[in-house]
């Protein structure tokens, strides 16, 4: 063996398995100190909460379709595994111009369904008591979609909105409430399709 060998056999020993320069060129990536062994205190970016890990509130948004449904069951799974409030939204759509007339009758139509919506939700519960539980609450209110969950999401304090992927046709040309949440970017959003 020549002399080279050997050094670069014992620079790959003392570097557990890297050459010497690139120990140091990794301390000067991470942030750490010099040769002394010393650590700079990591600092905690602002807005940081102290104690928290892991989400304590995950929203989701109900509509009544099966896309909805599957996006309230999977944010029921995170979390029952995360010990987050799930949080159950229903936006009562408003009435458009062509149905003001309508006016009582949708607005009683709508709240009907967001009373049929909670009842699903009880009943779910009651089956899956025996398994698993998880702390919840079902809001509803009357307004857009887009603006009621971004509300919604903002005053819980959400640490993540779980939606269903839209249904609608012509929400792949204008644009669904999941990519606007998305847009927003104030929170992880996940769409469930």
């Amino acid at each position: 063996m020549s002399n080279d060998s050997d050094a670069a056999d014992t620079g790959a020993v003392e570097g557990a398995g890297r050459p010497a320069d690139a120990d140091h060129r990794q301390q000067g990536r991470q942030g750490r100190g010099g040769d002394d062994g010393r650590h700079e205190p990591a600092v905690a970016p602002s807005g940081f909460e102290l104690g928290t890990d892991g989400p304590k509130v995950i929203l989701a948004g109900l509509d009544g379709s099966d896309s909805s449904w599957r996006a309230t069951a999977y944010a029921a799974g995170l979390a029952r595994r995360q010990g987050a409030l799930l949080a159950v939204a229903y936006i009562q759509p408003i009435l458009g111009a062509a149905t003001a007339l309508a006016g009582a009758a949708v607005e009683e139509t709508t709240q009907e369904i967001a009373d049929e919506l909670l009842a699903a939700l009880r009943e779910a519960e009651h089956r899956v008591s025996e398994v698993w539980k998880v702390e919840w609450r079902f809001l509803t209110m009357r307004g857009d979609p887009y603006t009621g969950l971004a509300k919604l999401a903002d005053e819980l304090r959400a640490d993540a909105v779980v939606v269903g992927v839209s249904e609608q046709a012509g929400h792949k040309v204008i644009g669904s409430v999941a990519v606007r949440l998305v847009k927003a970017g104030r929170w992880p959003v996940t769409v469930v399709p």
